[in-house]
């Protein structure tokens, strides 16, 4: 079965990129196969069997390509040593598997690829030409691919043997279960450090010793005054027109937009012109047609009855002219379509012209809704003034851009052009001006630069958001500085109150704890109606606290423990009830949870082993090699 699959598989360099094709359990991905090619040089040595410099750079330039978002990160010295611990430790078991005798014979191998999701036709089965292009897609050889398949499978037995050694006693279970699944019954009362502080007391030369001793903190950036222009297609807007016939004609243009659920029965009585369609059979059509109209005017009841007497219309006329229900789009003509959707229920319509004859057309009955014209008036007049302004704005956007670089002493010409108003800013950072334009790096960029942050020249125009440009110009720049203690004061003050706050809080809770733990009460504590909660399922109350509770002593209930929360309160927690959760758990549960500490447990069993065989193996490392940007 190999050899028929390489025979049609030809002609390719190898190499592997393992992410895309490998099994499930292939541990490492190294191309060995290359190994001996290239540079004698060894990045490392692994009980005398060398790992060349080409088979490193290999390893590399695999992990460069599967790191598509940063390619550059195989720079860093830590990623290149936990490539070649990668490459040294699979040497170390493969090593093992020849020692061990371990085997894969060619029937496995092959029953194993043929069945791999990756090369399944749209049939289900082994597709090789799907073989065939996905490993082309790779730059690897049929027989360089089976070589990979078949040493990460002897590395696989290797480590299931380990793997299956793994055996968790019942009674190891039971208590990992009884802890996982335990409910504890949860009450909390929180002392709000806000409500110590009115008690906060600040001395003010506190105030003056912290902004002395911080002065870093309060470091002011290097700031800006600018004025600034912000084009956009909503200035254009405001000065575009709509008439009152651009409206009706798209409204009439796009009726099947607005038509709903609308859906009209009519009837009609067809006078047709003839095969002939010239002048005389169409005056004659029109006479005739005039004249059914004039009965119908005379007795519109009997509208059914003079169809089957006169329609030309070999499909309706014998059901008395009906069409039956019909939306706008259905496949009538336009003028028969205009206008039955411009009558009334119950109406007849006078002569309507279509490239089959006159029709007179009866609307009989009207299901749905449509929108009307009156309606969705305005909401077109909008939808137009849109489109007009869109069209118009990239001729707009291109002078203004001139204007603002070929005048660069003054944004006001530009403003003048086209109708704006020059805004000025506050004091910002660069940070700021980027933020201040919708996050914009380049125009913030821009108004720091010398041309103008020192020449005062207008930045050029900059697209800070899909059809908007602004420009800029510096007013006044201040460089960086401390923020005088005057500025700052009050924030400073606010801040140690709010930390002499939660002390007070933190007193308060500790001593309020004590007197719990001692069995005594707290008469003004708020406490929060019981919640029996697990480990894994804290409810509303917090996965801090639920953490809290499950490290609590609970030999003696109730229990209570003390928390700092991030804002400074102080959290009391009462544990008031403790349950054992496991009997809640069927057979099936309990199965899959011995199979998760069993994996896991085998887990640390062959990372162990692997340790093992590290410690005991002869290795060493050419660091200049490996720390070397180019290895080759």
């Amino acid at each position: 079965m190999l050899e028929a699959i390489r025979s049609r598989s030809q002609g390719w360099i190898a190499k592997v990129i393992l992410v895309l094709i490998t099994v499930p359990f292939a541990l490492f991905g190294v191309d060995s196969y290359l190994r001996n090619a290239g540079s004698k040089a060894t990045v490392a040595e692994v009980n005398g069997n060398a790992i060349s410099v080409q088979e490193f750079n290999k390893s590399l330039q695999d992990a460069r390509t599967q790191q598509k978002d940063d390619p550059n990160f195989i720079q860093n010295p830590e990623v290149r040593r936990s490539i070649l611990d990668k490459m040294i430790t699979q040497r170390l078991l493969q090593s093992e598997v020849k020692r061990g005798g371990y085997l894969v014979t060619d029937e496995q191998l092959s029953n194993l690829i043929v069945t791999m999701p990756e090369f399944q036709g749209k049939d289900g089965t082994f597709s090789q030409d799907a073989y065939d292009k996905l490993l082309a897609a790779n730059g690897m050889t049929p027989r360089g691919f089976e070589a990979m398949m078949r040493r990460d499978l002897l590395v696989q037995q290797l480590r299931d043997g380990i793997v299956s050694t793994a055996f968790t006693p019942d009674a190891l279970v039971d208590v990992a279960l009884r802890a996982k699944h335990q409910l504890r019954e949860v009450s909390v009362a929180t002392l709000q450090s806000d409500s110590f502080s009115d008690l906060a007391k600040v001395d003010p030369a506190d105030v003056k010793a912290y902004y002395d001793k911080h002065q870093d903190e309060f470091r002011r950036p290097e700031q800006v005054r600018m004025q600034f222009l912000v084009l956009s297609v909503n200035n254009l807007i405001l000065t575009t027109t709509v008439t009152d016939d651009e409206i009706k004609d798209f409204y009439q243009q796009n009726a099947n937009k607005y038509q709903g659920d609308e859906s009209r029965r009519a009837s009609h009585i067809l006078i047709a012109f003839g095969s002939q369609k010239d002048a005389a059979s169409k005056a004659a059509a029109k006479k005739k047609a005039l004249e059914v109209l004039a009965e119908v005017k005379k007795s519109p009841g009997k509208f059914a009855e003079l169809a089957k007497k006169y329609s030309q219309d070999p499909g309706s006329a014998d059901k008395g002219g009906d069409l039956g229900f019909s939306k706008r789009g259905d496949g009538m003509v336009k003028p028969f379509e205009d206008a039955l959707f411009a009558m009334s229920p119950g109406s007849v319509s006078d002569l309507v012209e279509t490239e089959f004859g006159y029709h007179i057309i009866k609307l009989s009955e009207v299901k749905g809704t449509a929108q009307t014209y009156d309606q969705v008036r305005n909401q077109i007049r909008g939808e137009l003034m849109s489109q007009k302004a869109l069209s118009k704005f990239a001729d707009v956007a291109e002078a203004f851009s001139n204007t603002v670089y070929e005048q660069s002493a003054s944004l006001e010409p530009a403003a003048k052009a086209n109708h704006l108003e020059v805004q000025t800013s506050g004091w910002l950072s660069r940070d700021d001006v980027a933020s201040f334009f919708k996050n914009n790096d380049k125009l913030a960029t821009l108004v720091f630069s010398d041309e103008v942050l020192k020449n005062k020249r207008n930045t050029e125009a900059v697209e800070i958001a899909p059809n908007t440009l602004a420009a800029a110009r510096v007013v006044e720049s201040r460089p960086p500085s401390i923020k005088p203690f005057d500025e700052v004061k009050a924030d400073i003050e606010a801040a140690l109150k709010k930390q002499q706050a939660a002390k007070l809080a933190l007193q308060k809770g500790e001593k309020s704890l004590e007197i719990l733990k001692q069995g005594g009460s707290v008469s003004d504590l708020s406490w929060s109606s019981p919640l029996s909660v697990e480990r894994s399922n804290a409810q509303s109350i917090s996965t801090s606290v639920v953490l809290k509770a499950f490290q609590m002593d609970t030999s003696k209930l109730p229990a209570y423990a003390g928390s700092v929360a991030l804002d400074g309160s102080y959290v009391l927690i009462k544990v008031s009830a403790v349950e054992d959760g496991v009997k809640s758990m069927n057979a099936e549960d309990k199965k899959a949870t011995i199979a998760r500490y069993n994996g896991a447990l085998g887990s640390e069993y062959f990372l162990a082993y692997v340790k093992s065989l590290r410690n005991r193996a002869k290795i060493t490392i050419n660091n200049s090699l490996l720390g070397s940007k180019d290895t080759n």
